[in-house]
């Protein structure tokens, strides 16, 4: 355990990155993580880990475990329930298991430690949240009659770029009202309208410009964007 995260910030860092891998998994890597959760097979659980990735696995063999363990048996209901809902109760389970590991880990911090840490935490929507709102978000978007990447310019039907004519602070009001429960589909933090986004042609999903890499320059040449996600799927076809 010496190399257990032990600050607030090594903490906080830890839980975003187990969150991010199991809200990977419960989008964009859904069906894979449907398939894998056969109810023929053994209890299984869903695993953050702290590289950003996700893993369907038995519980651990040591007692007790190194860590507190996920929900055990989730593939059990995965028949059981639609879709939706199975995927909703994954997701309460794996926000519960995410809160008890990072608080294990801060079992040591002081009273305002652990206020500070839970702060940070509580600005994240829960895995919960990103999964149920899903498909009201894609609904939003996909009746935006802008363009995919979102900034102070919109293109024009030939494609030229050209600046609004509204103030910068009427555009900000309007883009806050109009896509305020948008969430990025890799972090899954909140949509700010002093923030670049880009939206995928494929998917629908939108994402901080940042957390894919693409930015206001390089959107302007891209003529189809295509997640990273995507982008994988049909590399493997």
């Amino acid at each position: 355990m010496s190399s257990s995260p032990r600050t607030v910030e090594e903490i906080f860092k830890d839980y975003n990155a187990r969150r991010t891998g199991i809200v990977r998994a419960l989008t964009y890597d859904v069906d894979e993580f449907y398939n894998l959760c056969d109810p023929e097979k053994e209890n299984l659980c869903l695993y953050g880990h702290p590289n950003e990735t996700w893993e369907v696995n038995l519980p651990a063999d040591e007692v007790p475990p190194e860590l507190p363990e996920p929900a055990l048996g989730i593939n059990f209901a995965r028949d059981g329930m639609t879709r939706r809902d199975w995927l909703s109760l994954v997701a309460v389970h794996s926000d519960c298991w995410l809160l008890s590991v990072a608080f294990f880990f801060g079992a040591r911090l002081n009273q305002n430690e652990r206020k500070r840490l839970f702060s940070m935490i509580n600005e994240l929507p829960t895995v919960f949240e990103v999964v149920t709102e899903r498909k009201h978000v894609k609904e939003q978007l996909t009746a935006d009659s802008g363009s995919r990447s979102r900034g102070s310019t919109k293109k024009s039907t030939d494609g030229q770029a050209k600046s609004t004519p509204k103030l910068g602070d009427e555009i900000y009001k309007e883009e806050e009202e109009e896509h305020g429960e948008t969430l990025c589909g890799s972090c899954g933090g909140n949509y700010s309208a002093d923030e670049f986004w880009i939206g995928c042609d494929i998917c629908e999903r939108w994402y901080h410009g940042q957390c894919v890499k693409i930015t206001p320059a390089k959107a302007e040449s891209i003529k189809q964007y295509k997640c990273p996600s995507c982008s994988l799927k049909r590399a493997r076809q």
